[in-house]
């Protein structure tokens, strides 16, 4: 299955000299997080943004898009779930670098929700690391199996509001407990009073963090 999503060329008119993938999460599109990329993106004037929308539709809803459908909010399931959607992601991120004639470490991935879980499960299992990990109000899926199954531990930016009532904001802690302890480099910024979403201060602190993993 093809991956294809809403664009933004670098705006310096240029030919990009880095490539930004964001990852939507649960019942949403790329679209819908293509607005976090015109946040970032001056910070980055010569990045090209990408938001490709999931692979399936959720029922009756045409603009809606999943991952993985989400029945029971279990751990087993969204280890299975982000298992299985894994391949076509990773695809999709060689194809648009390849296509943009840039190599993994010129490529941040920014997750959020579910988008979060899947930046993280594909972006630590591909052999050739990726600039960063930028995981927005979601969670580590599957940590047990994560120290055999690494294989590259690009730098990871967690961000989180202390009153998600999605994905709870313990799990910022507990996913940067557990990518620490396979020697992953992680740095986290709590949002004070915000739910499942971002606010200014967390976006000021994916643009510098992006800024600095792709410098």
């Amino acid at each position: 299955m093809s991956l294809d999503g809403p664009r933004l060329a670098p705006l310096s008119g240029s030919t990009p000299n880095a490539l930004v993938i964001l990852i939507h999460g649960y019942g949403s599109n790329g679209d819908d997080l293509i607005s976090l990329a015109r946040m970032i993106q001056p910070s980055l004037p010569g990045a090209a943004f990408v938001a490709p929308n999931a692979p399936s539709q959720l029922p009756r809803m045409a603009a809606a898009y999943q991952w993985w459908p989400i029945e029971t909010f279990s751990m087993a399931e969204r280890a299975a779930g982000a298992a299985a959607a894994a391949p076509t992601l990773d695809g999709f991120i060689t194809r648009e670098m390849e296509t943009a004639g840039l190599t993994a470490d010129r490529v941040l991935l920014v997750g959020f929700s579910q988008g979060t879980m899947m930046a993280l499960h594909v972006g630590l299992r591909r052999d050739d690391p990726v600039a960063g990990i930028i995981g927005m109000s979601g969670m580590l899926v599957a940590p047990e199996t994560l120290e055999a199954e690494i294989k590259s531990r690009p730098p990871v930016l967690l961000i989180h509001g202390t009153q998600d009532d999605v994905v709870p904001f313990r799990s910022m802690d507990l996913a940067g407990k557990d990518l620490a302890a396979v020697g992953v480099a992680v740095e986290t910024h709590a949002s004070p009073g915000i739910g499942h979403s971002v606010d200014q201060g967390g976006l000021a602190a994916a643009a510098a963090f992006a800024v600095r993993v792709l410098a």
